[in-house]
């Protein structure tokens, strides 16, 4: 852009400026003949009034200015409780000085009670139905293959079918009592569960042998703890027999204060502070500036660990007097199973090791436990407290379910393939350590009558099936020409398997009765819409003292069930070869090898709220409680049989035919045809000391 001078920019303001009065005045001239158009109301506006604002009034924070007041209990009826952790919501009761209801008033204030002149109940609400099905599986498959300390040899054992585990699994399931019953998906698909199964463990005693080591109790009643068929006083401990180690160290780790770590930091001065931090070095420097390195091979090939843990409060509805007009049946059984195979096959090339097997250990542990609270109050109360004159009603049509139907699964499987030997470093092999957990809890806590009126049936059922099977067949063989001087220890077995299950019920065994005929009256009522009250049910002994009743009428089933299946299946056979380094055998090396010491823990436990006191039955009653404890300990495992050495030879191959000079010859090991490989065979990605 070229400037302008100062005569020609004079100019072009003055043209511009002559432009703008230009139109200013044609916008004048056509003004006039616009405002013809235009409704004159619109052009024109209110005038602005301003207004003042003035708040002479001071805060002083919220005061709704209400003078109500909800009124305080008078005198609360005591009703029984549940060690405590239930109670009755309070049922009012008015002073004999209280103002009368006439009858024609008292079904407008409380529909659905019948009110005397001296006491008043609120209306209450029926309970709900509650349905809980949890299915929880884990399957874990961790066969690893490695190759460790330059042996130049290759491992291709037969490799472990898991199709034989899952036979034997199958094997074991089968011979249990009540088989697996499939899931209800109805009421009378319930009902049909609970019937099959009451009939499976009826016929128990009678039942053919079976291959396993058995245990049964079967009567109306079973109290006590049961440890392999055994009557104990006290159960044994999971934490005398296993403890997660890893965890309980990070938590007191956790827990040490900053103070205890300064304290410890002051201490320890120089090189003496080191000797605590952590694992000790592998490498040490000597004075006189010698090295010394940790020569030592590590494998951890088992150490495996599955855990199904369930714990089932069932606290829904209960009553101080249940009348059945049908049947009562109630069924508590525990089905515990454990089965191990564990026949190891080791080379007697290392014969002079330490052995840090500890024996297998197998525990089914069984509580059956009951409380009764009419043996914990008074008993039936004296008359002279009066009984009820007022009843409030509230009704359920159809079935009260309440089931809780859990099963929980974990399948794992950890056949390790590998070589082993030592280069004269710190080698550690970490093929197992698994870890896997189902964990479910379930806590229900709801309503509780006074009377509870059922015009069908009423099924009670708590069930514990809980089942371990390990297969932990391990083949540890040495290649010709091992040798070792160093210090050894090997570990095959040392296996816990536990089964635990608890089954508390609430409620005495004794407690039932034939179904009075004022009962029955009111049940038939009942059925046919009456909500009435006879003096024979009111002048019952299990109501003296009371003021009012709160009552639920069922007219149907009354189902309640509480089902928990645990099932571990572990397969942890490995197959290990033992070799000398290829180019510089080390016979000195310590060695540690442990291929067993899995956990296969079952944790279960039933809490169920049957009765404050007395049940009725109007047809017939059937209780049962069965215990069934099974142990299979097998000594004849269908694979890897016959002599390690043997075994593993046949399987070794040279991985590179230019490394077998004379001292390999010696060892006596005969070269194979091998197309060209890699140095290591390494499943677990190189995870070398």
């Amino acid at each position: 852009m070229t400037a302008m001078d100062k005569i020609t920019e004079e100019i072009a303001h003055f043209i511009g400026l002559f432009h703008t009065t230009v139109e200013e005045a044609r916008q004048r001239d056509a003004y006039p003949d616009f405002s013809y158009h235009t409704q004159k109301d619109h052009l024109h506006t209110e005038p602005f009034i301003s207004s003042t604002f003035d708040a002479p009034y001071e805060f002083l924070g919220f005061d709704p200015d209400v003078f109500y007041k909800a009124p305080a209990y008078l005198r609360p009826l005591e009703h029984p409780s549940f060690a405590s952790w239930q109670h009755h919501p309070p049922i009012l009761v008015v002073r004999d000085d209280s103002p009368y209801f006439p009858p024609e008033q008292t079904e407008e204030i409380l529909p659905g009670a019948r009110i005397g002149q001296a006491f008043t109940v609120p209306p209450i609400e029926p309970p709900g139905s509650v349905v809980n099905y949890i299915i929880q599986a884990a399957s874990l498959s961790d066969d690893d293959t490695f190759n460790v300390g330059g042996s130049n040899l290759e491992f291709h054992p037969d490799p472990v079918n898991d199709a034989a585990l899952l036979k034997a699994a199958d094997d074991v399931l089968s011979h249990a009592p009540i088989g697996h019953p499939e899931m209800p998906g109805s009421s009378a698909e319930l009902i049909d569960v609970i019937n099959d199964i009451a009939f499976q463990l009826k016929a128990l005693v009678a039942a053919p042998g079976s291959p396993m080591e058995t245990f049964i109790e079967h009567s109306p009643v079973i109290e006590g703890v049961y440890v392999n068929g055994e009557l104990v006083e006290d159960a044994p401990k999971l934490e005398d027999y296993f403890s997660f180690d890893d965890e309980e160290n990070a938590e007191e780790n956790d827990a040490e204060s900053p103070a205890d770590e300064d304290a410890d930091n002051d201490d320890a001065v120089g090189a003496d502070a080191d000797e605590d931090d952590g694992p000790p070095p592998n490498v040490v420097i000597s004075e006189d500036g010698s090295i010394t390195i940790d020569n030592s091979v590590e494998l951890i090939a088992g150490d495996n660990t599955v855990v199904n843990q369930a714990v089932v409060k069932n606290l829904w509805t209960g009553a101080t007097v249940t009348a059945v007009v049908g049947d009562h049946v109630e069924i508590n059984a525990i089905v515990q199973t454990n089965a191990i195979w564990d026949t190891d096959s080791i080379t007697s090339a290392i014969d002079g090791w330490n052995s840090e097997d500890s024996p297998n250990e197998l525990f089914n542990i069984a509580t059956f436990e009951r409380t009764d609270p009419l043996e914990e109050g008074s008993g039936d109360q004296a008359a002279a407290g009066g009984f009820p004159s007022a009843w409030a009603i509230t009704e359920i049509q159809g079935d009260l379910l309440i089931t809780n139907w859990l099963e929980q699964y974990v399948f794992m499987t950890d056949n390790d393939v590998g070589i082993l030997s030592s280069s004269g470093v710190t080698t550690s092999v970490i093929a197992g350590d698994n870890t896997s957990v189902n964990q479910t809890s379930i806590f229900e806590l709801g309503f509780s009558f006074d009377l509870i009126i059922v015009g069908g049936s009423l099924y009670d059922a708590n069930i514990i099936h809980q089942t371990n099977v390990l297969f932990d067949n391990d083949v540890v063989g040495a290649v010709s020409g091992f040798e070792t001087t160093g210090q050894g220890s090997i570990g095959s077995s040392g296996n816990l398997l536990w089964n635990q299950a608890h089954i508390y019920n609430v409620g005495g065994a004794d407690r039932f009765g034939e179904l009075p005929s004022a009962y029955l009256d009111a049940a038939n009522d009942m059925a046919a819409g009456g909500r009435d009250l006879s003096k024979g049910v009111l002048t019952d002994p299990a109501f003296a003292g009371l003021g009012g009743l709160r009552v639920l009428y069922i007219s149907g089933d009354f189902l309640n069930i509480q089902y928990i299946s645990q099932t571990n299946i572990v397969g942890d056979s490995d197959q290990i070869a033992l070799a000398m380094n290829a180019l510089d055998p080390q016979t000195d090396a310590a060695w540690t090898v442990s291929t067993g010491a899995n956990a296969l823990i079952n944790n279960a436990a039933i809490l169920d709220f049957d009765s404050f006191g007395h049940t009725y039955v109007g047809g017939q009653q059937y209780s049962e409680e069965t215990l069934f404890q099974a142990e299979l300990i097998s000594h004849q495992p269908d694979l890897l049989t016959g002599d390690p050495d043997t075994l593993v030879n046949e399987a070794v191959v040279f991985l590179d035919d230019s490394m077998l000079d004379g001292e390999f010859e010696e060892m006596g090991v005969t070269p194979a045809e091998q197309d060209n490989g890699h140095y290591q065979n390494d499943g677990l990605q190189h995870v070398l000391g």
